[in-house]
């Protein structure tokens, strides 16, 4: 299956990203708009108690938040710091400020909050009212002592005290606003730092790489079910990625020495039994974002992907020394 058709045009000028260019003019001035009413005063950003960390992108799609969210949580919970986690929930159908249990309906709070959830070893809240989310978690969880709100850089309603962008080897793709290109807002945004998923940091302003490691699978129908990379050499097996670079996933089984024949689906994509009834497959295999909306109806020869990600100690010190820093200012 392909990826959503527009995303096709995104990372490069073509004649419907052309077309579609004035449409990005006017997205620019409703964004610039919404800008100054914050500037201005006129729209205010409600702060909270303790400190707000922002991980998101300028891009639409994935480019590898949730990982770096994950690694945050646990870097900040080995220097001392008691992290909750607030996202939307995007794609689960919860309206309203929740708190995000390992058992939580995937299709209720979307599968990124599911995977934090699970893997990140804090409280973690969605709602689409992020402030009432947050809210929400420090009353449940008042021993925490500072916030990391997954995709949240456009959320100017919520105020924040240090911002992160992830990007990844594409960068801005053709450099236009949506709906013509896949930039939310223009790529001279600032913040504080940059993170660059697999691909050489940026040369300009706060920049740091990260990678993302792993070569263990755990049966999608068993999580305790681990098996090594190596187990599946000479196997006939498919892969499947529902993310914002599917490509990135598939490259990442090529070196592990797996050949695969690969489909992608769009990102956060609701999958069907039938959809995944590959013939000729000894084991299908696939991103841990995709696990958690298959495991009602996973085979045993279905398989997911452990991920984590990988930076330099300089990054931990450069967001540490942000955090000492608010505390004196």
């Amino acid at each position: 299956m392909a990826a959503n058709f527009p995303e096709k045009h995104w990372y490069r000028l073509s004649a419907l990203s052309l077309a579609l260019w004035p449409a990005s003019l006017l997205f620019r001035l409703l964004l610039e708009l919404r800008r100054l009413g914050y500037r201005s005063g006129v729209l205010r950003a409600l702060r909270l108690p303790v400190p707000v960390i922002v991980v998101g992108n300028l891009v639409a799609g994935g480019t590898g938040k949730t990982p770096l969210v994950l690694w945050l949580a646990a870097m900040l919970k080995r220097h001392g710091r008691r992290p909750g986690i607030v996202s939307r929930g995007y794609r689960g159908s919860a309206t309203g400020p929740m708190e995000v249990a390992a058992d939580s309906p995937v299709d209720s709070v979307g599968d990124e909050p599911l995977l934090l959830a699970r893997a990140g070893g804090c409280p973690v809240w969605i709602g689409r009212n992020r402030f009432a989310a947050a809210a929400g978690l420090l009353g449940a969880h008042p021993d925490c002592d500072l916030l990391i709100l997954d995709d949240g850089l456009q959320h100017y309603a919520l105020a924040r005290d240090i911002e992160i962008a992830v990007e990844d080897g594409r960068g801005a793709g053709n450099g236009l606003l949506l709906p013509a290109g896949p930039l939310r807002e223009p790529a001279s945004r600032r913040v504080d730092a940059w993170v660059v998923n697999s691909a050489p940091a940026r040369a300009h302003g706060p920049s740091f790489r990260m990678d993302l490691r792993g070569e263990q699978f755990r049966r999608v129908a068993a999580p305790h079910d681990g098996v090594p990379a190596s187990a599946f050499a000479r196997k006939k097996l498919h892969a499947i990625a529902g993310i914002g670079n599917p490509k990135r996933f598939f490259d990442q089984l090529a070196r592990l020495g797996l050949e695969s024949v690969n489909h992608a689906f769009p990102d956060h994509h609701a999958y069907r039994a039938g959809e995944l009834a590959f013939g000729d497959c000894d084991a299908l295999l696939m991103t841990a974002k995709d696990a958690v909306k298959c495991e009602a109806f996973a085979q045993q020869h279905w398989y997911a992907l452990q991920v984590e990600a990988e930076l330099a100690p300089a990054f931990s010190d450069f967001i540490l020394a942000k955090l000492n820093g608010l505390k004196t200012a």
